[in-house]
């Protein structure tokens, strides 16, 4: 389980890059452009948008790569990460899969109580 964890909290996180981009140049682009965000639609908290950016893909990498050797703390951090995102940009099309995959990657990290080493987090 803890291979499985870690594998889904990196492929969600790398997928959450490619989110955090999109959220934080629209930020970007509607500060310098305010005709854009008229058009497009303004954010209500534009300062927690690009900070979650940074931080939701941060957060899901870090937790993936603990998996193995700490899973409760690298399942912590990827539930995290999974609130960051749906927090920040709500679940969609776009952030459906990072969702997904770092909040199941952050159960099954929890849920290896009882792993094959020696060292259980229980």
């Amino acid at each position: 389980m803890r291979n499985a964890a870690g594998m889904l909290g990196m492929i969600g996180g790398l997928i959450g890059i490619l989110v955090g981009f999109v959220g934080y140049g629209y930020v970007e682009v509607t500060t310098a452009r305010p005709e854009v965000g008229e058009i497009f639609g303004l954010l209500d908290n534009p300062g927690f948008i690009q900070f979650a950016s940074f931080i939701a893909p941060l957060l899901a990498i870090a937790g993936g790569a603990m998996a193995k050797s700490r899973a409760l703390w690298g399942g912590v951090l990827m539930l995290l990460s999974c609130a960051a995102f749906y927090t920040a940009f709500g679940f969609n099309l776009g952030t459906m899969f990072p969702i997904g995959f770092v909040g199941l990657g952050g159960v099954l990290a929890i849920a290896a109580g009882k792993p094959d080493e020696d060292k259980a987090h229980f």
